[in-house]
């Protein structure tokens, strides 16, 4: 039956008869919740399957899910408890060395187990399971029912007879992966990298069934499951590795077998058993919307998250909580699924950000494969951004400080206090103030506020401050209110600002960022209207090509070869005027949708001519510019570029084509790379989400063996500490934590309990070196109890 542009119009009332499609644990457990909340209602979950019939082998539930059963249904959680193999270790196994993490916390299940347990409770309560039997068309079901859950899986027929209202997105990944299981448990959640001739192997496994109490091995072989006890083995590899390995010639069997063979060691000689499973791609699913009329999406129909953080299972039973809570919360069912939207929607789009993270951390993990293994088990346990340095110490400080040791810090001395050197140039600790245009200056010319709002922020205990983006020209402002250096008055005012921070704040760095605005410029002040172009006092614009940057924009003019050549003299300019002023180091500007970064983009540089088409060409100008600055710039201090990682749309700079420009200018000399995003084109569509660039400029840390900073969303010392203990930066700049806040380093020092020379406080200020006391905390304790 085709589907209708609309279902049944939404009950008024709570739902008394609800079909349910898809027999998994969020579609069972909705229908216990519902019927258990009210007895009267008529449920019935259809399942295609036969009771004992499933893929996956083991579930893993976080303490925070199995609280919301206990609270949900206390007979169902009673029933889990009595299964529940419950461990605290990671093991990581490299290159033969294994490293053990404790403190984690980890309940798993056999989900055929879970199934029977869930199968009993509904029949328990009156719901009606029709196994072995399709579900009648969604049209149909809305019609004949007040509510409509659709649990049937990332494959929903559901989503797709309606995607033109849910409008999913499906999202295939770069790995192969297969579930099999081993009769025995691992007694830690085991992760070990096997390095083949054909590419990198990852084995994921952890235990969820427990040997019986009497078994007793003899043998390095296993018996029968209920007596040796159970785990959940994953196997997998990117795309290209699974098929030069030829698994894709295999059966599941031949497959269970090869992989029982490479990974002999963590198995004890043991085999591995397929059941029903097949080689596959994970596929990450998101929708716009979860309901229509009176049906709603449920688990991986509206949602995936990546097996590595173990999530699947867990959301969709959180979604049943939740939907079973808003239905009996909510006075109708439109008003219920759209909180249940609105209460779940938040938690799934984090979840689904760290499983991102965690999935591209197993895609590259070849990158990863040169670090020594201490770090490289911390930057696996870390992937996800979810685990991080501090909640590390907490759970396992003993592994922490082996790897803080690894690393080089001193005792006591957190991984962002630790120094850097880039060139002749030591910085303190690794803390960048991030370029931040103020739009303050006058002319040009920086004046009292640059030398406060630089000087406060050096004075704050940063390693290096950057300034905003100094403009090179009159015409390569952005504003009527951008700094630059092209006249000697300016360069002038600058040597003020960096006299003050050499003087008052030794050992803190300060650098300058040049830039052209390109078809970015003659635009209002930041808080008058960004972007906006100029009411009156237009300058014409110049750039890569004749495109604006957004409807309404002022049309560039396309540059002529002797304007490329004017153009490049006047950062050559800028660059002896910044070294006579003092700065410790320089950044070309190269990101933004600015002149050179308009340049580097496909969607901004529609030029035939040799600075156009190919990568190659389109790297020219900028490179150009680079070595004319590295001439002049002298040969002791660092120069960095920062560039745009991706554009965020469609056809633009890829995260490999980044790669390939950092590459690039890494060989003409570059000391680092500052890895942003976007702001390239208007129609960007970013991935917003914490330290959400930071993977950018990890690949270009490994990829190309050079310093890299990262930038973006890192907002607290504790991801600062992550991101440079587990390699995946060099360097941290922050933007706003510096607005907010212009002691932000010394204050993370301080809450930190670090009183070292990567923080030193300025002489007047060491009297606020602590925390203050925000009440009385000293307040004399009961010494009896009494009871009446």
């Amino acid at each position: 039956m085709p589907a209708t542009d609309d279902p049944r119009p939404p009950k008024t009332h709570h739902p008394l008869r609800v079909a349910i499609i898809g027999g998994g644990p969020g579609g069972l457990y909705a229908a216990a919740l519902l019927k258990r909340l009210d007895p009267a209602r008529d449920i019935t979950v259809w399942e295609r399957n036969a009771p004992d019939e499933t893929f996956g082998f083991g579930v893993v539930l976080s303490d925070e899910t199995l609280g919301g059963i206990e609270h949900g249904d206390p007979v169902v959680h009673e029933a889990l408890r009595r299964d529940l193999v419950r461990w605290d270790d990671i093991d990581i196994v490299y290159r033969g060395t294994r490293h053990r993490s404790g403190g984690h916390g980890f309940a798993a299940l056999g989900r055929h187990r879970l199934l029977r347990i869930l199968h009993r409770r509904c029949h328990s309560l009156g719901v009606r399971i029709r196994f072995r039997t399709e579900a009648p068309h969604p049209d149909v079901l809305s019609a004949e029912y007040d509510l409509v859950i659709a649990a049937d899986g990332v494959h929903s027929a559901t989503r797709e007879t309606y995607a033109h209202v849910f409008r999913p997105q499906v999202t295939a990944h770069h790995c192969r992966y297969i579930w099999l299981a081993a009769d025995f448990a691992f007694d830690a959640f085991r992760f070990e990298i096997a390095e083949t001739e054909h590419g990198v192997t990852q084995l994921h496994g952890y235990p969820y069934a427990r040997p019986s109490p009497d078994h007793h091995p003899s043998t390095r072989h296993s018996g029968p499951q209920d007596q040796c006890g159970a785990s959940t083995v994953i196997i997998e590899m990117r795309e290209e590795v699974w098929r030069a390995a030829g698994y894709g010639e295999l059966t599941p069997r031949e497959s269970a077998e090869r992989c029982a063979k490479l990974f002999s060691d963590a198995l004890g000689g043991r085999p591995l058993r397929s059941g029903n499973s097949v080689w596959t791609t994970f596929r990450t699913v998101v929708n716009d919307r979860w309901s229509h009329g009176n049906v709603v999406l449920l688990g991986d129909a509206a949602h995936t998250a990546h097996f590595s953080i173990g999530s699947g299972t867990k959301l969709a039973v959180e979604d049943a909580l939740a939907l079973a809570a808003c239905l009996a919360e909510r006075p109708d069912v439109p008003d219920a699924l759209a909180a249940y939207e609105e209460e779940r929607r938040p938690v799934v789009a984090s979840t689904q950000r760290a499983a991102r993270a965690s999935l591209e951390w197993f895609e590259n993990l070849r990158l990863y494969l040169r670090q020594p293994p201490r770090q490289f088990a911390f930057n696996l346990l870390t992937r996800s951004r979810r685990v991080t340095h501090g909640n590390l110490r907490v759970r396992d400080a003993r592994f922490t400080e082996s790897v803080e040791r690894e690393f080089g810090c001193p005792p006591g001395t957190p991984p962002m206090f630790t120094p850097f050197r880039l060139r002749g140039l030591t910085l303190r600790n690794r803390v960048v103030v991030s370029p931040m245009d103020m739009y303050s200056a006058a002319d040009g010319v920086p004046g009292d506020f640059h030398l406060v709002h630089l000087g406060a922020r050096a004075l704050g205990g940063a390693g290096l401050v950057m300034t905003e983006m100094v403009c090179v020209s009159p015409e390569g402002r952005i504003t009527p209110g951008c700094a630059g250096l092209y006249t000697g008055r300016q360069a002038e005012a600058w040597r003020r600002v960096t006299d003050f921070v050499h003087r008052q704040s030794p050992g803190t760095a300060i650098g300058v960022q040049l830039g052209h605005s390109g078809r970015k410029g003659s635009t209002k002040l930041m808080w008058e209207g960004m972007d906006e172009p100029l009411s009156t006092g237009n300058w014409p614009v110049v750039a890569a090509s004749p495109l604006p940057y957004r409807p309404g924009s002022q049309i560039p003019r396309e540059l002529s070869r002797a304007q490329l050549t004017d153009i490049r003299e006047q950062f050559t300019a800028a660059a002896w005027r910044a070294a006579r002023a003092g700065f410790d180091l320089l950044e070309l500007h190269c990101a933004h949708g600015y002149l050179l970064s308009g340049f580097l983009s496909p969607l901004t540089n529609r030029r035939t001519d040799a600075y156009g088409g190919s990568p190659e060409r389109r790297l020219r100008f900028p490179l150009e510019v680079f070595d004319a600055v590295r001439g002049v710039w002298p040969a002791e201090r660092p120069m960095t570029v920062r560039i745009s990682a991706t554009d965020w749309a469609d056809g633009g700079t890829s995260a490999q084509d980044a790669v390939e420009i950092a590459r690039a200018f890494a060989a003409h000399g570059a000391d680092a790379i500052d890895v942003s995003t976007g702001q390239v084109v208007s129609e960007e569509r970013p991935e917003f989400g914490r330290s959400y660039q930071t993977p950018f400029a990890d690949r270009i840390r490994h990829e190309v063996r050079l310093p890299v900073i990262a930038v973006g969303a890192i907002s607290s010392w504790d991801d600062v500490n992550s991101l440079i203990l587990a390699g995946r930066t060099d360097l941290c700049a922050l933007a706003r934590p510096h607005l907010y806040d212009p002691h932000w380093t010394l204050h993370a020092a301080a809450e930190q309990g670090y009183d070292g020379p990567g923080a030193p406080w300025p002489a007047p200020y060491r009297a606020g070196s602590r925390p203050p006391r925000t009440g009385r905390t000293d307040a004399p304790k009961p010494r009896l109890s009494l009871e009446s």
